[in-house]
């Protein structure tokens, strides 16, 4: 709206000054001033009136400083100076609000892609109906073309899907039974039904938009002492010009001064480029959870990475399933049915081993319980059952006796999870895990360190062998392992009294309390737990590494961007106002090069809504000694 309003103003006012050129052409003197001063009062009074309510506010606006000048410029018969000063200020107002509206183009294309209507099935038939209307448990269809309207999981029918919405990836994934989709994709080929779990704003792409438009609202430390500076600098640049008078006896002078040291592109300059780098951020699947994020980020130079969900795939195999006093698929059974109320990575896997070999899993377990870091413990047929690690099985005085050991050692040297079993009490077997090193994980470490990260250390409660396999792979500098959520923390919190700026990567409930220790925690989205997205500070909405890569570039991106247009603004007014009082600057012009700082402030910031990071020769890794 204020934009159409703008432009309306400036266009009006700007055929007043035209007008006015004309009549001075033709020598009509008087009635060129009319023009003017009509020009004056159309433009000045909007510019008047947001004074006014800013002053209401106890606030001391820019729009106070031009209106002061035009009021003076108005009384000394300046008039062609208070109608060229309030189309500038009008004009440039309007060009700016153009040029911050594509800053929130990100925004924009996200609300653009929600979807408004569903296809239901129900008794009576498929009905379409409003997103609005749709309740959890409603079975959808979706075609080839539609958007998804709810999150859940497949029930019937294959698909591609794009997922750009919410992973920031363009090539669509391959979607089948049983793997989840969300609302806000768009099937590319075939057609699915889904059960509808979330609905309308407890779905994740309504969770995106509404952690976008908090991100683009929140102020970084920098625009906060700006907002303050500005509330200052204003009263402080009246009583200036007020001195500048008393001493030179020149209004136009101090007019001139009053109007030219207006910090327009410096109230702006931080937060035009926070909200284009938080728009590029959402564009790429990373959703930053505020501008004061994006600034301590661009200052880390430490990460801590989980590993399996995170640096591993986090879709594990069975490799080997090996029992001690049963058969092995009676073991993998029992395992399986005490895991299906488990939502960790192994034992879920575990699950789809089991019904990849058509086991029955007919029976709920009974007392379950998650041992965070350590495994679970339930009871499945009336057997109780131990599953995880060694120190589960000491803390239960389950005894591991030496060739038992060895088979678990050896299998965790060859790069498996080794997952114990107890049942009533006694090792009844291992269930052999492995998991692959993502593709791009290697790359974005790399870009990590070529960016300036001195330190990646891996924090796991994986065992040593497998986690030491990862870290050698990856080279990371240093890898513990075997640890619990609470040393997590513990080694966070040490390595920042170390003087290190942390960042945390996991995508776990039990990496929830490091993420929140960690100067910024980041979270994997779509793979991760709720808990884990809450307690980050960053999502990262595909399960992709070098989305992380990206994050930091562009953080360190944005901040430079910020610090450029502050200089550039900064330097603008304190040219202006020694040309000012060097007599080289008058009141028109000073307004025309003060607008277009305002501008170019806006345009730099513009660039980032493209960004992408380009990639840099590596630098050598300096390795320590794991510990």
């Amino acid at each position: 709206m204020n934009q159409i309003k703008n432009a309306y103003i400036a266009g009006v006012t700007g055929l007043m000054l035209l007008t006015a050129l004309i009549l001075h052409a033709v020598d009509l003197s008087t009635a060129k001033d009319y023009v003017l001063i009509a020009s004056t009062v159309v433009a000045g009074y909007f510019i008047a009136i947001k004074a006014f309510k800013a002053l209401r506010m106890k606030a001391f606006s820019i729009e106070l400083l031009v209106t002061i000048a035009v009021i003076g410029a108005l009384i000394i018969g300046e008039y062609v100076e208070s109608a060229v000063v309030t189309f500038l200020f009008i004009f440039g107002a309007y060009l700016e609000t153009r040029t911050l509206e594509k800053t929130r183009s990100s925004l924009r294309e996200l609300i653009d892609m929600t979807p408004t209507e569903a296809t239901v099935i129900r008794p009576e038939g498929h009905i379409k109906v409003p997103v609005d209307d749709l309740q959890k448990n409603d079975r959808i269809l979706v075609r080839a073309g539609e958007k998804i309207a709810v999150d859940g999981p497949i029930v019937s029918g294959q698909a591609l899907i794009v997922e750009a919405a919410i992973t920031g990836e363009s090539v669509p994934a391959s979607k089948s039974v049983g793997d989840r989709v969300f609302s806000g994709t768009i099937l590319d080929n075939g057609h699915i039904e889904i059960l509808a779990e979330r609905v309308g704003d407890d779905t994740t792409f309504s969770q995106i938009i509404e952690m976008v438009e908090e991100a683009q609202e929140s102020k970084t430390t920098t625009q906060k002492f700006l907002d303050r500076f500005a509330n200052i600098y204003t009263p402080t640049i009246v009583i200036l010009a007020i001195l500048v008078y008393v001493f030179s006896s020149n209004v136009e002078l101090a007019l001139t001064f009053l109007v030219i040291a207006c910090p327009g592109a410096l109230v702006i300059s931080a937060p035009v480029s926070m909200v284009a780098g938080i728009g590029n951020g959402a564009r790429n699947g990373v959703l930053v959870k505020g501008g004061e994020i994006m600034e301590k980020l661009s200052k880390i130079n430490l990460v801590i990475f989980d590993k399996t969900g995170t640096l591993t795939k986090g879709k594990p195999e069975v490799t080997e399933v090996k029992a001690w006093g049963l058969a092995e698929n009676e073991l993998l059974r029992l395992v399986a049915e005490a895991e299906t109320v488990s939502e960790h990575h192994l034992g879920q896997t575990i699950v789809a081993a089991a019904k990849k070999r058509a086991l029955p899993l007919s029976h709920q377990p009974q007392d379950a319980r998650i041992v965070k870091g350590g495994g679970m413990v339930a009871t499945v047929e009336g057997h109780k059952l131990l599953i995880g690690t060694r120190k589960l099985m000491a803390d239960h005085g389950v005894a591991i006796d030496e060739a038992s050991e060895s088979y678990a050692t050896g299998r965790e040297k060859a790069g498996n999870t080794a997952i114990l079993v107890a049942v009533d009490m006694r090792l009844a077997g291992v269930i052999s895990v492995a998991d692959q090193i993502k593709p791009e994980a290697k790359d974005a470490i790399r870009q990590l360190r070529d960016h300036g990260i001195e330190r990646m250390l891996m924090l796991t409660g994986d065992n040593r062998h497998t986690a030491q396999l990862v870290g050698d792979e990856l080279g990371l500098d240093a890898v513990h392992a075997e640890l619990l959520p609470e040393d997590k923390v513990r080694w966070v919190n040490e390595l920042k009294q170390q003087g290190y700026r942390v960042a945390m990567v996991g995508d776990g409930i039990n990496d929830a309390p490091a993420l929140a220790s960690a100067d910024v925690g980041l979270a994997m989205g779509v793979g991760g737990a709720d808990i884990s997205m809450e307690a980050a500070d960053i999502v990262l909405m595909s399960d992709r590494l070098d989305q992380f890569a990206h994050a930091y570039d562009l953080a360190k991106a944005t901040v430079r961007n910020m610090k450029q247009n502050t200089t550039l603004a900064v330097g603008t007014v304190v040219v202006l106002l020694a040309g000012v009082l060097l007599g080289k600057v008058f009141l028109a012009s000073g307004m025309l090069v003060h607008e277009l700082s305002v501008l170019i402030v806006t345009l730099n910031a513009v660039r980032l809504i493209r960004y992408r990071a380009r990639s840099r020769k590596p630098l050598p890794v300096l390795k320590e000694q794991a510990a």
